[in-house]
């Protein structure tokens, strides 16, 4: 049995990601959607950074400054953990992604093993916020160019972000 839905009769493409031709209802809106996604993520690592930090400034104070030396890695760890975490978890998504109805999946179908996920979010992480803001939008610009919608680090990691089946009812297509 196939994780992505196909018909009965394609048992070419078993295994492969839904074709976009077959199923456009798993692509469509992926790349505003991913933006907002990423937006509330963004949002959430921001407060844990902060609430984090605030607490690690504080103790660095009682301690004479020796705790500020991991509040220099905590820009680094939070998203990293956050991402990974979560898209290598049971939902194959982030508090955003669920939010605004996506799952990230492997190229064969399945949730992404937790080292595919930190090498995702390494990616994305590293090559957006950590390089410049203009390598976020050649991450995402990669996007509009092809039909299943995937960002740059998508293929470097072998992932794929469609809209979450829960969330959408399949309707069987004539043919």
């Amino acid at each position: 049995m196939a994780a992505y839905p196909v018909r009965i009769d394609d048992s070419a493409s078993q295994g492969a990601p839904p074709d976009p031709l077959d199923h456009p209802e798993f692509y469509e809106g992926i790349v505003t959607r991913r933006i907002a996604a990423h937006l509330l993520d963004a949002l959430l690592i921001l407060l844990l950074i902060g609430g984090l930090g605030f607490a690690l400034i504080v103790l660095g104070v009682l301690t004479f400054g020796l705790l500020w030396i991991p509040l220099v890695f905590l820009g680094i760890a939070i998203p990293l953990a956050y991402d990974t975490l979560q898209v290598g978890g049971r939902r194959a998504a982030t508090i955003g992604m669920r939010a605004f109805g996506l799952e990230v999946r492997s190229w064969t179908g399945g949730h992404p093993l937790r080292p595919q996920a930190l090498l995702r979010a390494v990616l994305f992480w590293g090559m957006s916020y950590y390089t410049a803001a203009v390598m976020m939008w050649l991450l995402l610009g990669v996007a509009l160019f092809n039909r299943r919608r995937r960002c740059l680090h998508d293929y470097f990691s072998g992932t794929l972000v469609i809209r979450c089946r829960k969330l959408m009812v399949l309707e069987p297509r004539s043919g």
